[in-house]
């Protein structure tokens, strides 16, 4: 294992004028023992550009809002992107060619997309988790766990985020199918079930069912059923607030530099940012 310096991790923002990203450049300018921000990104006519970056947490950053994605990541050791999916896929090709390593909390990501992280992750490393929260990762893993000892239980994933939300399910509410399936030891591009509309017949067998919700300001619920004859065992998950989000990325950014240090790629989720994968 190599040596990690404990100067601050410097790190650049994609989206920074974004909800997610505003949280984020708080983040990381209340730490400055821990962290530096040197750059942060939005795209390419944004009214937001030659901004200040902490204007609207109230904080002085120094950084001015940018689209140039290659100085960004000349500059970082890290580069955190909650944007979308044909935004992260431009930004990680720059940060393999800059050996930035990156921290994706982008949700919608098709399999091509992954497929070609995945790729570049073997360039630099790279946690990517569509959410960061440690809650939401602990209750993967009782997911897992539940789903392993309640056979023969039916599962539903139900979500509700709020109305701007794009896309559907969740991210998140895939990742807690896929925890379910591993568990009950299917495949979830076989067992989920996404829309019921009209006459469609009795709930089959071993299907995991979504049930989508979009409303107001939510930040994010998500709740796991496993329903038996005669009993119901429900595991939830509420975000008050993205600072957790925030929080979970900026943990993430510390691991990822780490690595980063020691040389070489990696592909990593938030399982491997918080010592879960063994538990």
């Amino acid at each position: 294992m190599g040596t990690v310096s404990s100067a601050p991790v410097r790190v650049a923002i994609a989206g920074a004028g974004g909800r997610m990203g505003q949280m984020l450049v708080e983040g990381v300018l209340a730490s400055p023992a821990s962290f530096m921000l040197v750059a942060a990104l939005e795209q390419k006519n944004s009214p937001l550009l030659g901004r200040e970056a902490g204007a609207a947490t109230g904080q002085a950053s120094g950084v001015l809002i940018t689209d140039d994605v290659e100085a960004a990541v000349r500059q970082a050791e890290v580069l955190i992107d909650f944007t979308r999916p044909e935004g992260t896929l431009h930004h990680a090709r720059y940060c393999a060619d800059h050996r930035c390593a990156m921290v994706i909390g982008t949700t919608g990501l098709n399999e091509a997309a992954k497929a070609e992280l995945a790729s570049l992750a073997r360039r630099v490393p790279m946690v990517v988790a569509p959410n960061m929260s440690v809650g939401v990762n602990v209750m993967l893993k009782l997911v897992r766990l539940a789903a392993q000892r309640l056979s023969g239980y039916d599962i539903e994933v139900v979500e509700i985020h709020h109305k701007h939300k794009v896309d559907a399910p969740s991210g998140t509410a895939l990742c807690l199918g896929e925890a379910a399936a591993e568990g009950a030891g299917v495949s979830l591009a076989d067992a989920a079930v996404y829309a019921r509309e009209g006459m469609c017949g009795e709930r089959r067998p071993g299907t995991i069912g979504f049930a989508t919700l979009r409303g107001g300001d939510v930040v994010g619920e998500h709740t796991v059923l496993f329903c038996g004859d005669g009993e119901r065992v429900e595991l939830t998950h509420r975000a008050g607030s993205r600072r957790n989000f925030a929080a979970g990325a900026l943990r993430a950014a510390q691991f990822v530099a780490a690595r980063r240090a020691e040389g070489g790629g990696g592909l990593y989720t938030m399982e491997d940012v918080l010592g879960l994968a063994d538990v």
